[in-house]
């Protein structure tokens, strides 16, 4: 068995990836992305099959309204990853993430942005469907574009909570604001 991976520290890793590296499962086509900054060796993973809209897993890289903190890698790195990288993917590519932080995420996506109505639907969205005992996830990447704040580095709004218009700069700022975020 084949198991795919980005960093030598994954013990059962037989197969590393480099950045739009492919192969396939089954008829499905895989295609590999970089995306160091949670981690060093960080991979994100495009699916594309015939019939079905796309969908990248994301792991700790782009959350639902969020994204991963910066253990290992640096604002640049995010920046890329998540503006360079993943918002050139369709708009109808799924995004599946590692953990289901979303509620959370949209408190500070409201923190950012308090009149972004995309940001205020979606918490209506994921308030329902968690009382209806249903996941947030998949979420897109059109959908993300709308109302997560790492991915809006360049919309003056989240510029203006930054205090800074540099998008890198931005993302450095927003990310720290996260990481004390208590709301």
């Amino acid at each position: 068995m084949t198991f795919y991976g980005g960093d030598d520290r994954i013990g059962a890793m037989n197969k590393k990836v480099v950045h739009n590296e492919t192969f396939s499962i089954g008829s499905m086509k895989v295609t590999c992305f970089e995306t160091p900054c949670h981690t060093t060796g960080h991979i994100c993973y495009l699916v594309e099959g015939e019939g079905a809209d796309p969908a990248v897993f994301t792991g700790d890289t782009l959350f639902a309204a969020g994204c991963g903190r910066f253990f290992e890698g640096t604002a640049p790195e995010m920046y890329r990853a998540l503006i360079e990288i993943l918002s050139s993917l369709p708009d109808n590519t799924r995004v599946y993430c590692g953990h289901e932080y979303t509620a959370q995420n949209l408190k500070f996506a409201k923190h950012v942005e308090p009149e972004n109505t995309a940001v205020l639907n979606m918490i209506d969205e994921v308030a329902k469907k968690r009382e209806a005992g249903e996941p947030t996830i998949p979420t897109t990447i059109g959908q993300e574009k709308t109302f997560n704040p790492f991915m809006r580095v360049k919309e003056s709004a989240v510029q203006k909570f930054a205090g800074c218009t540099d998008p890198v700069e931005v993302m450095r700022e927003i990310r720290a604001a996260k990481d004390n975020f208590r709301g």
